[in-house]
């Protein structure tokens, strides 16, 4: 099964809380309320330097692609 590189995720024990799922490496979710961040990797120390540096630019490319799916939501009303 070919997944889409972001899905949009909520639950009711987190009313305010909006996750964006990445499913591709490395594979995390973020809550958008908070920007907290949970990895599904494993990274050495040399990884993480690297993701601390990434980090960033995947909150960004997450919050465009929540922005994009409300955009769109919004339009088919």
């Amino acid at each position: 099964m070919q997944l889409p590189k972001f899905i949009l995720g909520d639950n009711s024990d987190y009313p305010n809380a909006i996750f964006v799922i990445h499913t591709e490496f490395p594979r995390f979710i973020i809550n958008l309320e908070n920007d907290e961040v949970e990895w599904f990797e494993d990274f050495d120390d040399e990884d993480e330097k690297e993701l601390v540096a990434e980090t960033e630019n995947m909150i960004t490319l997450a919050t465009e692609f929540y922005d994009r799916e409300i955009s769109l939501y919004d339009t088919e009303k």
